[in-house]
């Protein structure tokens, strides 16, 4: 490999030079509606296995 496709594809592999994090990405706001869902997935679950 060639040391000048060294630099793009780290370019490349970081997101096209932009960071990972996007501002309009709350973390909490994205934690608490995973965590919402993934309660709401157990009560569904729980409600349908009542055949004991």
């Amino acid at each position: 490999m060639s040391h000048n496709a060294l630099p793009l594809l780290t370019q490349l592999a970081n997101g096209g030079g932009e960071g990972g994090n996007h501002e309009s990405l709350n973390p909490y706001l994205t934690g608490g509606a995973g965590l919402f869902i993934l309660l709401l997935l157990l009560f569904i679950t729980t409600r349908f296995n009542r055949d004991r």
